[in-house]
């Protein structure tokens, strides 16, 4: 994994965090969503991941008059030699390990539904036959906090599909230097594929073995918990400011991306630093706040932080 983030930093400059958290979902099994503006590498992050781990690649650019058909795929009439048509499903983009569902908030709820179908069921149905999607299957999705007129925004029972949702956030003042730096000597940059399909698989079912001790397992599920307001274990914060907490996903996604960033610090073990550094990522997109909480100028780093903080405290003490 040392080596798939060096390939990376040779095409993306910085955004470190930004790329472990794709790296946890490719190897947990799950999506992920990048929320940020124009211009910060979102795009070529996914193609650059493609060609070190030599996996298919598809981008989908979403608008307001993408139909589920141009995603999924749809049935054509085909005529052989002797005059005879039969009808051949010809598979759409989703047919590939890394999918890019750029600006998903563009498209309409019908064609959302159907790339989110295939997120959660990994298949895709035509007719009556169904046909499997490969294994390993990352959707990466991107939306822009700007430009909101004539989106159609996620509504948060799809959000709950992703496992993460990652805020890309503008590059440091040095980072901002090395990527001006680049673009004056635009040299080809030559990736070398690191791991294939199969080394993924195999990475996957050791984070698997990664053992999870009960007082981290009990932390994850507090954690969540405490989002859940009118709860005996919400916290304050979610009483007065959230209206509706993490589902049992939350708890899931928890341990399943701290297994695997376990693994990537070289332990066979779950910690609870795991759980405390994965949380913000993990919970951010499952915590809806009321209207009380945006006039108070809230948001869900704040409050998460503050519960994140009171939970740490008590399992320490």
């Amino acid at each position: 994994m040392e080596q798939v983030r060096q390939e990376i930093g040779k095409v993306i400059v910085g955004q470190q965090h930004v790329v472990d958290g794709v790296l946890i979902c490719l190897l947990a099994g799950g999506h992920v969503l990048l929320e940020g503006v124009p211009g910060l590498g979102k795009t070529t992050l996914l193609r650059t991941l493609g060609r070190v781990l030599h996996l298919k690649y598809s981008r989908i650019q979403f608008t307001p008059d993408l139909m589920p058909a141009d995603i999924v795929g749809s049935m054509i009439i085909e005529t052989d030699d002797h005059g005879a048509k039969a009808l051949r499903f010809q598979p759409g983009p989703i047919f590939a390990n890394l999918v890019l569902a750029d600006e998903i908030n563009r498209a309409t709820p019908k064609t959302q539904s159907a790339l989110l179908e295939a997120m959660q069921e990994r298949t895709v149905t035509s007719g009556t036959t169904t046909h499997e999607l490969d294994a390993p299957f990352l959707v990466m999705a991107t939306q822009n906090p700007i430009e909101m007129e004539g989106t159609y925004p996620l509504p948060e029972a799809q959000l709950d599909r992703f496992l993460m949702k990652i805020l890309v956030l503008y590059p440091s003042r040095e980072d901002l230097n090395r990527i001006v730096e680049r673009t004056i000597h635009s040299d080809e940059t030559s990736l070398h594929q690191v791991v294939d399909r199969q080394a993924i698989l195999e990475m996957r079912a050791a984070c698997r073995e990664v053992l999870v001790a009960q007082h981290v397992q009990d932390f994850a599920i507090d954690l969540v918990m405490a989002t859940q307001p009118g709860t005996r274990h919400a916290h304050q914060l979610a009483n007065k400011y959230i209206r509706y907490g993490s589902s049992p996903r939350g708890a899931q996604a928890l341990v399943e991306c701290g297994r695997v960033l376990a693994l990537m610090r070289g332990r066979l073990n779950l910690s609870l630093d795991d759980i405390r550094e994965i949380a913000p990522a993990v919970l951010r997109h499952r915590v809806i706040l009321n209207f009380d909480a945006h006039a108070d100028g809230q948001t869900p780093e704040t409050i998460l932080t503050e519960i994140i903080g009171s939970i740490t405290s008590a399992a320490v003490a």
